[in-house]
């Protein structure tokens, strides 16, 4: 069984920084990959970006590629997204989700269905 906890949501103006953390509590060890999705309303939920614990390895959206990074943290057992050079497109809700990932099931990283587990969520706003 894994837990997600989500925190560091808020407001920030366009072409600013802000950091999201995700606590993972697990009963026990695990290698799940871990990612973060968003969803804005009106648009389906979409990966952002995820990083592997057995090597560290990660991989991003298009959209995000340059700005944002993800980075696995095992001293806190949480992993972090690190946004910067924020747009209005960005503004979301956020998602931190664990599991064997999407290219365990065949398809790409950011397919659904390759993650089990799934946090509340935190709000994220971008002020033009």
């Amino acid at each position: 069984q894994v837990q997600l906890m989500e925190s560091g949501g808020g407001s920030v103006q366009a072409g600013g920084s802000l950091t999201l953390s995700c606590e993972i509590i697990r009963d026990t060890g695990s290698s799940d990959a871990l990612a973060w999705f968003r969803q804005s309303p009106g648009k389906e939920r979409e990966g952002v970006a995820v990083v592997y614990p057995g090597d560290d390895s990660t991989d991003y959206a298009d959209s995000v590629a340059g700005r944002f990074t993800i980075a696995l943290d095992r001293a806190k057992n949480s992993v972090s997204l690190e946004m910067t050079g924020m747009k209005p497109e960005d503004a979301a809700r956020y998602y931190c989700a664990a599991g064997n990932g999407g290219i365990w099931y065949g398809g790409t990283w950011n397919d659904e269905v390759g993650y089990k587990y799934w946090g509340q969520g935190v709000q994220v706003t971008v002020v033009s």
